[in-house]
């Protein structure tokens, strides 16, 4: 079986995959048992120790969201913070 080509360069970067790299690629359903349960393990994130923040549904209009996720990773926190200016400047204001 020949020697495939790494998937990373010298500096880490990920080359673009091959046909070849496809055909030889497997399923999950494929690996063994215990490397399943480790992978499934690693992709789950464990309970806050002081969670700060509560999870809730909240409906907002379309362009606020657009506007907002438009910003990049970080948008959920960012709206918090507008939230938060916007309270303490009511509350300021009293």
């Amino acid at each position: 079986m020949p020697r495939r080509k790494p998937l990373t360069d010298k500096n880490g970067e990920v080359r673009e995959l091959t046909d070849e790299d496809f055909r030889q690629a497997t399923t999950v359903d494929s690996l063994p048992a215990s490397l399943k349960a480790k992978l499934k393990a690693v992709t789950r994130r464990g309970p806050q120790k002081a969670p700060t923040k509560e999870l809730i549904s909240i409906r907002l209009s379309r362009d606020v969201l657009a506007a907002y996720r438009s910003t990049g990773p970080g948008w959920q926190h960012r709206i918090d913070l507008t939230l938060k200016r916007s309270l303490a400047r009511k509350f300021a204001s009293r």
